[in-house]
């Protein structure tokens, strides 16, 4: 029997409930989960959570019968699975993703388009129609892989992480688990799913998995006098968790950081909102299209903006127009493994919160760039700039530390600074400060070995 728990938030893009048992309504329902991410049909529930009318498994079965009879190619679905509320016994039928189109009899295509049944318009089902025909890649076996290529702590994090969101510990077999989310098929085969989440190390069979990152000194990725234009470029591999937090860490030492002295007090506020920075690196891992080889996902930072590119153009019927409104995902494993771990709060309302909270830190809206076979976002950094004293203005996070080390202890040397960012390379650091000479914030004293810093 289920646990009652999933009824609490109500209807939504994978919940649907239904009064009674009503034939064309469920295969309206069945369509509509079995066309965008798959769901959960309850009867005997209002829309509101209210007890609907009470109904027999006899009743259940003849009207899933011919409400299959509806459906063109028939839906796969589960078993109807009785489910105890505070004061009645309600029916659940779980759906999952096809990978075929399905239509009613009389020709609607249906999505799931929030707590609604949608009919979808010529060209959107063409579009729907052609993503489904190029299969379902992230639940392909991937060939050399074992079981034993799982790093069990990456599995025990996930299982934790699972427990905690779902409030349920899993005492299952492991085995039962992988092949429930899709990380094996049924003949217990790593799935590339499967690897990307569970992998230390997923570039050895998927080398297009891992992310490049370049922080550009301007506006172009062109430097002077035939020189990279970048100051810094690094390769990111690891399992999609690993993914995401190095890349937001990466971003995050690298973000300018303006500041106001309050008294004694500095007070620091980046380029970007944490959330929106998050949001943007956890779609294009989510939603790239892993079938393309040769291509990493990248992240350019300039100095007036932040683009993220994933391979792959936009998946089924989604359109910029209709990007905040519908939900498809290419990968729904990948999507519902990030889901359970936590690096996404709430399916399907990602890029309505990040233009909000762009919007909310003084930033234009961030703009989308489809193409055939790339999407990219891009937060622009159009807040206008406080006037604060030079010494504290557009630095950033690693020269933010330098200038509170010097705050409180006078002066830093190049030593001093590299035991601070530990991690990040002597040249980097060297142009940090450097940077900061040129721009009048500190003053260089000393030479070669003896050098160190102060405020000017």
């Amino acid at each position: 029997m289920l646990n009652p728990d999933f009824l609490k938030n109500g209807p939504g893009p994978r919940l649907a409930f239904l009064e009674k048992a009503d034939p064309t309504t469920i295969a309206e329902t069945l369509i509509s989960f079995a066309n965008t991410e798959g769901g959960t049909l309850v009867v005997g529930l209002k829309a509101n959570g209210d007890n609907g009318i009470k109904v027999e498994n006899e009743t259940l079965a003849k009207a899933l019968r011919e409400a299959d009879a509806l459906c063109s190619p028939s839906v796969v679905t589960g078993n109807w699975e009785p489910v105890e509320t505070e004061d009645s016994t309600v029916f659940a039928l779980r759906v999952p993703r096809s990978i075929e189109l399905h239509a009613l009899s009389d020709g609607r295509v249906l999505i799931r388009n929030d707590k609604t049944n949608r009919p979808l318009g010529g060209q959107e089902i063409l579009k729907l129609a052609s993503a489904k025909s190029t299969g379902d890649y992230e639940s392909e076996p991937v060939p050399g892989a074992t079981k034993e290529d799982f790093s069990r702590k990456m599995v025990d994090e996930y299982l934790a992480k699972r427990a905690e969101r779902t409030k349920r510990p899993y005492n299952g077999k492991i085995d039962d688990l992988l092949r429930e989310i899709g990380a094996i098929d049924t003949a217990g085969r790593p799935t590339v799913s499967g690897i990307l989440l569970f992998s230390e190390y997923p570039q050895h069979w998927l080398p297009q998995s891992g992310v490049v990152f370049a922080k550009f000194v301007g506006k172009t990725p062109r430097g002077e006098n035939g020189l990279a234009g970048y100051s810094r470029r690094e390769e990111l591999t690891g399992p999609l968790p690993r993914l995401i937090e190095a890349a937001w860490h990466l971003i995050w030492s690298e973000m300018a950081v303006s500041a106001v002295v309050k008294g004694l007090e500095r007070e620091e506020t980046y380029e970007y909102p944490q959330f929106a920075v998050r949001e943007a690196i956890v779609n294009a891992v989510c939603h790239r299209d892993y079938r393309l080889k040769g291509r990493r996902i990248e992240i350019r930072m300039y100095s007036d903006r932040l683009e993220v590119i994933s391979p792959g153009g936009l998946p089924g019927f989604i359109t910029i127009e209709n990007i905040i409104d519908e939900h498809f995902s290419r990968n729904p494993r990948i999507v519902n493994g990030l889901f359970q771990w936590g690096y996404i709060e709430e399916l399907g309302l990602g890029i309505d919160r990040m233009m909000e909270v762009m919007e909310q830190a003084g930033h234009l809206p961030p703009s989308f760039d489809a193409r055939p076979y790339s999407f990219a976002v891009t937060l622009h950094n159009s807040r206008e700039k406080q006037a604060v004293p030079d010494w504290v203005r557009n630095t950033n996070h690693r020269q933010s530390r330098a200038l509170q080390y010097i705050r409180d202890h006078g002066s830093i040397t190049n030593r001093e600074y590299r035991s601070l960012c530990q991690g990040v390379s002597a040249e980097t650091l060297r142009l940090d400060l450097a940077d900061m000479v040129e721009r009048g914030i500190l003053l260089k004293v000393g030479s070669k070995k003896g050098t160190y810093y102060i405020l000017k």
